[in-house]
C-alpha cells in the first residue's frame, strides 16, 4: 500500500471538519476506513483545554444527591449544581467527553468547542503529515547492520575495493556475501562506515556534485494546502465531471536575471490560441492586476465563459489563487489548478508555443525595451502559423470560429498573411538587449 500523502491529509482533514462519516472519508482518499482510523489516532494533537482552569463535570452528576458540601446552611441544594461539586467533593469522578468516546476520537466539527471544558484533541493535515515525515526520516538514519556482519562485510569488501575493482565487480563475484544493496553499500563508503573511502573509487572524485537549483522557495503550509486543494489529482476529477468544459493553460516567460519586465502566456486549449501579457515585473499582484484588467474589459461573464478552467504551475508569481479566481468585487471569474511538482509535461501545449516566442526573443535577451503592442505583433505572428495538428489551420482562424470575437478586438489580436510570418529576432529589431 503507498504512503499516505499531504493532499491525503487534506481531505481527511475536510471530511473531518464537515463531520463525514470515515467510510465516506475512506471513498475520497481511496483507503480503507481502518486505515483512515488508524491515521487519525496515530496523528491526532492534543490541543489541552480551551480554558486551562475549567473543570469537566462529574460523571454522577445526574444521580448523586450529596448536600452540604459547602457548609452553608442556608443551602438545601444538592452540590452537583455548584463548584463545590468538583473542587471539594470526594468522590469526584470526571466525565469523559462523549465526542472523543467514539469513533474518530477527535474534536474536528464538534459543535460544543466553545463551551468545552475537556481536553481536546484535533486532527490537522500539516501536523500529521510533519510528524509521519519526521518519523519516517528516523526510522532510515543509521545503519541498519549488526557490528559483527558490519565487520565481515568490511573485511571483504574494502580490500576488494582498494585492489581497484569497482562496486559492480564486487558484487558480481560475492552478492551472496554481502547484506545489502549496490546502493547502500555506495551510502556506507560515502558515509566512511567501511575502511574503503570514496578516494579508492576509481570514478566517484571524477564527478562534481550536483548544484542545487538556490532559487527554488519552500511553500508556507497557507500555500501549500491552497495548491493542494487545487492539484493536478483535482485538476483530473474535475475535468472528468466537466468534460465539455475549455481549459487555458497559463505560465509566465523571462528574460535575463537583470531584466525586470516578464510576459503572462495564456493558451486555449480547444484551438491554441495564445495570448501574452506584458507584465511590468513577475509578482503575484502583477499577475493579479493583468487578470483583473482582463476580466474588466471582457466582462466578468464572458471571462467566466472563456476562461472556466486555469491551469498552471507552481511558480511564486501563481501561489495567491483565491485573488486569482475572484474579480476586484469577489465575484467568482475562473477556477485555478496546479501541476505537479517538474511536470511542465501537464501543460505541454503551452511549453511547445513558448518555443515560438524564442525564436523571435531568444533566452538571455532582454525585452525591457518592448511595449505591449510589439508583444501583440509576436503573438499575431505566432497565431497566424499554421499548425499540422489542424491540417494546416492557424490558431487564429479556429478561434474566430470557437471563441467569442470579442477577445480578439480587445487584445488587438490579427492575422498575417501567411508569406509575411517572421518568426526571428529581427520581427522586433531595435528592440531587443
Amino acid at each position: 500500500m503507498s504512503h499516505m500523502s499531504l493532499d491525503n491529509r487534506v481531505t481527511i482533514q475536510e471530511g473531518l471538519d464537515q463531520r463525514l462519516t470515515l467510510r465516506t472519508i475512506a471513498k475520497m482518499v481511496d483507503k480503507a476506513p481502518s486505515t483512515i482510523l488508524r491515521e487519525i489516532n496515530k496523528h491526532r494533537c492534543n490541543k489541552g483545554k480551551r480554558y486551562p482552569d475549567a473543570i469537566p463535570p462529574c460523571a454522577r452528576r445526574d444521580t448523586c444527591q450529596i448536600t452540604g458540601l459547602c457548609h452553608d446552611t442556608r443551602c438545601y441544594a444538592p452540590c452537583r449544581n455548584c463548584n463545590a461539586c468538583r473542587s471539594k467533593c470526594s468522590q469526584y469522578l470526571p466525565q469523559d467527553c462523549e465526542t472523543l468516546c467514539k469513533s474518530p476520537y477527535v474534536c474536528n466539527g464538534c459543535t460544543k468547542q466553545l463551551s468545552c471544558t475537556h481536553e481536546r484533541f484535533f486532527y490537522y493535515a500539516t501536523y500529521a503529515h510533519n510528524e509521519y515525515h519526521d518519523k519516517l526520516i528516523s526510522t532510515r538514519e543509521g545503519i541498519d547492520q549488526d557490528p559483527e556482519d558490519l565487520q565481515k562485510m568490511d573485511n571483504l569488501v574494502s580490500p576488494l575495493i582498494k585492489k581497484g575493482q569497482s562496486i559492480a565487480h564486487v558484487f558480481a563475484n560475492h552478492s551472496k556475501e554481502i547484506n545489502c544493496s549496490r546502493t547502500t553499500l555506495y551510502k556506507y563508503i560515502n558515509k566512511s562506515i567501511l575502511t574503503a573511502r570514496n578516494i579508492d573509487l576509481p570514478r566517484k572524485v571524477r564527478y562534481k556534485p550536483r548544484k542545487k537549483d538556490k532559487s527554488y522557495k519552500k511553500l508556507t503550509q497557507e500555500e501549500r494546502l491552497s495548491v493542494l486543494s487545487r492539484s493536478y489529482e483535482r485538476f483530473k476529477e474535475y475535468m472528468e465531471k466537466h468534460p465539455d468544459t475549455d481549459v487555458v493553460e497559463m505560465d509566465t516567460v523571462l528574460g535575463p536575471v537583470y531584466s525586470k519586465k516578464a510576459m503572462l502566456t495564456l493558451l486555449f486549449r480547444s484551438c491554441n490560441l495564445m495570448l501574452v501579457i506584458l507584465l511590468e515585473e513577475k509578482t503575484q499582484e502583477a499577475v493579479i492586476n493583468a487578470l483583473n484588467k482582463l476580466s474588466n474589459d471582457l466582462g466578468i461573464e464572458l471571462f467566466q465563459q472563456l476562461f472556466p478552467v486555469i491551469l498552471t504551475d507552481r511558480g511564486s508569481e501563481f501561489l495567491y489563487p483565491e485573488a486569482m479566481e475572484c474579480d476586484e468585487n469577489g465575484e467568482i471569474k475562473t477556477k485555478i489548478f496546479y501541476c505537479d511538482p517538474q511536470c511542465s509535461w501537464q501543460k505541454g501545449t503551452l511549453e511547445k508555443n513558448h518555443e515560438f516566442i524564442r525564436y523571435v526573443i531568444p533566452k538571455s535577451t532582454s525585452f525591457d525595451h518592448c511595449n505591449q503592442d510589439d508583444i501583440t505583433l509576436m503573438v499575431n505572428n505566432i497565431n497566424s502559423l499554421a499548425r499540422d495538428k489542424f491540417h494546416g489551420k492557424t490558431p487564429y482562424a479556429l478561434s474566430r470560429i470557437i471563441i467569442d470575437n470579442h477577445l480578439h478586438e480587445i487584445m488587438g489580436l490579427k492575422e498575417i498573411a501567411p508569406d509575411e510570418v517572421l518568426l526571428k529576432p529581427t520581427l522586433l529589431r531595435n528592440k531587443l538587449g
